[in-house]
């Protein structure tokens, strides 16, 4: 399964979202749909999500987190990991419908996300470097 996820770092910590009825946090994002570019399904679903509108020229690519996906019976996710800004203006994130609760995670938090979360958190401080 194709996803994106927004690489949102503030002061070492990495924007992680827990989807109402889940026990572990995710990376703000989701599914690529048909014909939409990655750029394109975040923008969509970061607003969905969060409320935020980020700047469509701003979303550069980061790199790609394949594992299992969590509560897929072992069906990989290759989420592309995107870097992008607000759009000037934008609101901070809040949790819409279906977000349960916004956290800032750091690798000590790794027990709190899927596998492809795991991931993201391991290269936190590449993450870091590129922001």
């Amino acid at each position: 399964m194709r996803t994106v996820g927004w690489l949102n770092v503030r002061d070492g910590r990495l924007l992680a979202v827990r989807t109402t009825g889940k026990d572990r946090f995710f990376v703000p994002g989701g599914k690529v749909e048909p014909g939409e570019s990655d750029a394109e399904a975040l923008v969509r679903e970061i607003r969905e999500e969060l409320g935020v509108r980020l700047d469509p020229a701003s979303v550069r690519p980061g790199f790609v987190a394949e594992a299992p996906g969590h509560g897929l019976g072992g069906r990989m996710v290759r989420m592309h990991c995107l870097y992008a800004e607000p759009a000037p203006g934008s609101p901070e994130p809040t949790p819409s419908a279906e977000i349960a609760e916004l956290a800032w995670l750091t690798p000590a938090d790794a027990h709190r996300v899927p596998p492809a979360g795991r991931i993201v958190l391991d290269r936190l401080e590449d993450v870091l470097l590129a922001v």
